[in-house]
């Protein structure tokens, strides 16, 4: 019998893989079975991470592709190419960009960076891989959400307002793709430890506000995300649309 969270035989896209939580999440749909396309807006980092994965994973296992998020054409290119390989079975939308300015001084421009980065690349990514899996009755969409889907903090306005949207967009997806064989969810890390939050973990104030303020008292590590996704991806999920599920250690969970 074939375990539920299997997922041999899949094709996955993580954007944004080339570090950080979306390397992790690309490891853990690898060890579950999946074949995995890094990507990046540059060529030369997604072929670099998805070569290291290769020697660990295999070839056959791991391929690269590159390609704007926030451009509409480079998006549709971008998945076509990957389309005329093989379809498309899984879409992970973890691409994001952070911007810390109090909301009275951002300039227009940060702010159309950050939503653009963060909400209407999943709108874009997310509709032009879900036309192609509709097409074929099945297919199964993550979005990378965050503690700040729910929660707020000062001085990052625009990412707060940009993982709001990204929870509606969720759930917006499941209304209109759900009843076509395409499940949406998402999945809301917490804080976690990564190459660009080490200097948040180094800031003395910072890190003890943090192991204060999440009840298993801790920094969540990138790995800690990949099971979540893996779940949502799988079989194992297969009534289940339209939610966020939050890997957040309990800080979304007390006061």
């Amino acid at each position: 019998m074939t375990h539920p969270f299997d997922l041999t035989g899949r094709r996955a896209l993580v954007t944004g893989s080339s570090r950080g939580i979306g390397l992790a999440v690309a490891r853990s749909l690898l060890e579950a079975g999946a074949h995995v396309i890094i990507h990046g807006r540059a060529a030369a980092g997604a072929e670099a991470t998805a070569a290291a994965l290769a020697e660990e994973f295999g070839d056959a296992a791991v391929s690269a592709a590159a390609f704007d998020v926030t451009d509409e054409a480079s998006v549709v290119d971008g998945i076509d190419d990957i389309e005329a390989v093989d379809p498309l079975d899984i879409l992970v939308n973890n691409a994001g960009v952070q911007h810390r300015e109090p909301l009275l001084d951002v300039a227009v421009e940060d702010w159309d960076r950050v939503l653009r980065t963060n909400l209407t690349s999943a709108f874009l990514v997310g509709r032009t891989a879900a036309r192609q899996m509709i097409a074929r009755g099945d297919g199964a969409i993550v979005n990378i959400c965050s503690v700040q889907t729910e929660l707020a903090r000062p001085t990052i306005a625009a990412y707060t307002a940009a993982k709001g949207g990204l929870r509606n967009l969720t759930r917006a997806m499941t209304a209109e793709w759900a009843g076509q064989g395409v499940r949406v969810n998402g999945v809301a890390p917490g804080y976690i430890r990564t190459e660009l939050t080490q200097a948040l973990v180094d800031d003395e104030e910072f890190n003890a506000w943090v192991l204060g303020r999440t009840p298993s008292g801790r920094w969540g590590e990138p790995e800690d995300i990949g099971g979540a996704v893996v779940w949502l991806a799988s079989s194992a999920a297969s009534f289940v649309s339209g939610q966020v599920v939050f890997v957040d250690g309990g800080m979304t969970a007390v006061v």
